[in-house]
């Protein structure tokens, strides 16, 4: 970090030299912060507009309180960066969400000022009402803060924490991040509030007719002034924290460190259960972000004296862009059609279809559960729910899933976004489980498409279905694979035989069929493209397996319940007895990194696959092979 430029930031080598700084100081060290935030996130990428939005705020976290003896829980975490910077990670920001570095949100492993480890949304406040009951338990005279964004706060686990939190005896800090933004714009009763109390007629008039009174005695006018932030929560009608217990404050200005640090100052020496409402703009400070905080929520690296630009070549169209084409198509030909999205518009690629088709595009909110049961619903009633949602974010929603769309086996489509190593999110965000946790469930069906055009052709399958299917897809473009037009989808549970060959049979489930076929190419294999991992296409598979003397399986999934498991399980019951090789995820968390290079070192690109093929099927082939790719 270069000294000149700045000067204050370089000596915060940890929070404790931050409390030392005299407050008169802190608004300059803010603005350095911010470019040192703006200068690193454009070399590196990663999550901009969120953290520009919580620099001020961070500043008074940890210059009101003791950190890390005193707790902050920051909600999702993506904006975090401040936050490591000025816990003695700043020298580590060139290394940001690549393999080895520091990843872009909360780890206990990472350092001790990230008190728990966060990425998806909604969990801040349950965390820190724990931290806060446990050290009530043990005696311990420490402050528990959760920091959770409006977006998040409308998800039904933020708000059993509360209800479990405003009835409890213990220190805790909630502190609502208003800033009007998830990822995708907000919706829903709870933003509306929010905007309510930021605009309502009573604290306007409140505020104005009190600046006019107090105008003509300076020295009181100006006490006003500094209270007022401080007494927003008297003015506004009763809101509904105060009714879950807490002790509403706020609204007040998260960029404001005159209004911020010492209100934080005086909840501090306040007991039992706190809200403390800020406002903040994500974005803030660099107008390109401020103007459009959904582009540059997540952007890559980019100038920032000339803002993120459009690329000069198109490039291979991603799986997403295949999934948002192929909804607004499909909506064109069946009425009956409704994409559903939790929070994810942009993430999910169905902006277009919000566009063309408004009345059956629903975005529910960061709230996984509820639109899995929504879509339960719409099916109940003979429409053709499609819910687009991350494979990660699925998790969140399994027991609706199984309870509510399973058993009663409704005709809903899952479009599973973000499956298998999603790179530089991390395990947080890794789409591992999927087929492992889907193939369990009975009259769910779960199709793996090897390109782009098969991902169209198998979202047709599925929406033909009158169970419930889902598609699973990776982030990024596949092999390059031209998109048909047409509508038309692939037989329902079959299989392909792409390549024929001798002794080895490699059945790949999804995108690893590619290097699957240049391994094959190498050691002469037969490669089967099994499209689908629930139902197996059994006859295919015992086809190959009484004709081959070995078999490999290859997912980009966990190996521990997943698809080769079910090809074992098929094998074993049919009373055929050939060696299986299963290669996919291991048994453990993979962390950020660039997705090839993770990929290869969990044996998964096509040297690795072929080297491990060698390990254990040596003997079966021929003499004279390529060598390992």
């Amino acid at each position: 970090m270069p000294t000149r430029l700045y000067p204050l930031l370089n000596t915060i080598h940890d929070p404790a030299d931050l409390r030392k700084l005299p407050r008169t100081q802190l608004r300059a060290l803010s603005d350095e912060l911010r470019a040192f935030l703006l200068e690193s996130v454009a070399k590196t990428g990663g999550h901009l507009s969120s953290n520009l939005g919580t620099v001020e705020l961070t500043v008074a976290l940890h210059y009101v309180y003791d950190t890390p003896r005193d707790r902050v829980v920051w909600d999702v975490g993506h904006q975090t960066y401040p936050h490591k910077i000025l816990t003695g990670r700043s020298a580590r920001m060139g290394s940001l969400r690549q393999l080895g570095g520091i990843s872009g949100f909360p780890q206990r492993s990472e350092s001790e000022y990230d008190t728990f480890g966060t990425a998806h949304s909604s969990t801040s406040i349950s965390a820190a009402l724990g931290m806060a009951q446990a050290a009530r338990i043990q005696g311990q005279d420490r402050h528990c803060i959760a920091v959770i964004g409006d977006g998040a706060m409308t998800a039904g686990m933020a708000f059993e924490a509360l209800n479990n939190g405003g009835v409890s005896d213990c220190n805790l800090l909630v502190i609502l991040n208003d800033n009007d933004m998830s990822i995708s714009p907000p919706v829903g009763a709870l933003n509306r509030y929010f905007a309510q109390l930021l605009t309502g007629r009573f604290y306007t008039t409140a505020k104005n007719v009190g600046k006019t009174v107090l105008k003509g005695a300076p020295p009181l006018f100006e006490l006003a002034k500094r209270l007022e932030e401080h007494a927003k929560g008297m003015v506004v009608p009763a809101t509904l924290f105060e009714k879950f217990g807490f002790n509403y404050v706020g609204p007040i200005d998260g960029h404001d460190l005159e209004s911020l640090i010492p209100t934080l100052e005086n909840i501090r020496e306040l007991k039992g259960p706190q809200f403390l409402h800020v406002v903040t703009k994500k974005g803030k400070g660099y107008k390109q972000a401020e103007l459009d905080p959904v582009a540059y929520h997540g952007p890559g690296k980019f100038d920032p004296a000339v803002g993120l630009q459009p690329s000069a070549q198109p490039g291979k169209k991603t799986f997403t862009q295949v999934f948002g084409d192929w909804l607004c198509d499909m909506a064109e030909q069946d009425e009956r059609l409704i994409g559903i999205t939790p929070a994810m518009r942009e993430g999910s690629g169905m902006v277009e279809f919000e566009r063309r088709y408004p009345d059956r595009y629903f975005d529910v909110g960061i709230a996984e559960q509820h639109a899995v049961t929504f879509a339960a619903g719409l099916a109940a009633e003979g429409l053709k729910p499609v819910v687009a949602i991350y494979s990660t974010f699925l998790q969140r929603a399994y027991d609706q899933l199984i309870h509510d769309v399973a058993i009663q086996n409704l005709p809903v489509v899952f479009a599973l976004d973000r499956a298998g190593l999603v790179g530089a999110d991390g395990a947080t965000h890794a789409g591992a489980y999927d087929i492992a946790f889907l193939r369990c469930i009975p009259n769910v069906s779960l199709a793996c498409p090897a390109d782009e055009n098969e991902c169209r052709q198998l979202l047709s399958t599925a929406f033909e279905q009158d169970h419930p299917v889902a598609v699973r897809y990776p982030r990024g473009a596949g092999a390059g694979v031209a998109v048909q037009e047409s509508l038309d989808g692939l037989p329902f549970g079959k299989g392909e035989l792409r390549r024929q060959g001798r002794g080895i049979a490699i059945l790949a489930f999804g995108t690893l069929l590619y290097p699957a076929l240049e391994v094959a190419q190498a050691i002469n294999a037969t490669v089967v493209n099994m499209r689908w991992a629930k139902p197996l296409d059994e006859a295919l598979l015992l086809q190959v397996a009484r004709t081959h003397q070995a078999i490999v399986t290859l997912e980009e999934g966990c190996i521990p319940g997943g698809a080769g498991s079910a090809v074992s399980e098929a094998l074993q019951v049919a009373g055929v007895n050939v060696p299986v090789l299963h290669l996919g995820l291991p048994d453990k968390f993979i962390e950020h990194g660039d997705p090839v290079r993770l990929l290869a070192l969990q044996g998964l690109d096509a040297a690795g696959i072929q080297a491990s093929i060698e390990r254990r099927f040596g003997a079966l082939l021929p003499k004279e092979i390529a060598p390992a790719l």
